[in-house]
């Protein structure tokens, strides 16, 4: 079996770093690519332009903070999208808002992650994610 494709849509450098050494050092196998603000993850998604022979992503960790296209747009947009819906969303955050959680399930988010300050711990969340998406949960087949 492949390994799986994951998409981060996350435009602070820190945090796409701290997303691939949390992964590295869980030892979860995958392949990531990245999208740094709303309107390429959109068109990463929908393999438009420059990303037309971009992988179909098996999970996709969205940050809510974007330039271009907030991140609920884009949620909004994948999951308003009949070819995109499928994929779980994980929002995967630093906002603890209540308003960002409601308004996240409400465009249907599978899951709200908020991004622990502490790098331990946010390497433990990444990978209890991750194992959990992409070692228990069934996905949609393409």
């Amino acid at each position: 079996m492949n390994a799986p494709e994951i998409l981060l849509i996350d435009d602070d450098l820190s945090d796409i770093r701290l997303v691939v050494e949390a992964l590295r050092i869980a030892r979860i196998r995958h392949r990531l690519n990245v999208a740094q603000d709303g309107d390429e993850a959109i068109a990463f998604l929908r393999q438009k332009g420059r990303f037309a022979h971009a992988p179909r992503p098996d999970l996709i960790l969205l940050d809510l903070n974007l330039p271009k296209k907030y991140g609920r747009q884009v949620l909004g947009d994948i999951k308003g999208d009949a070819n995109l819906r499928r994929i779980p969303v994980v929002i995967l955050t630093t906002s603890e808002s209540e308003m960002n959680i409601v308004s996240s399930y409400d465009l249907y988010a599978n899951a709200y992650v908020v991004k622990p300050p502490d790098l331990q711990e946010f390497i433990k969340v990444i990978e209890v994610t991750m194992t959990f998406w992409l070692g228990i949960a069934r996905l949609s087949p393409r």
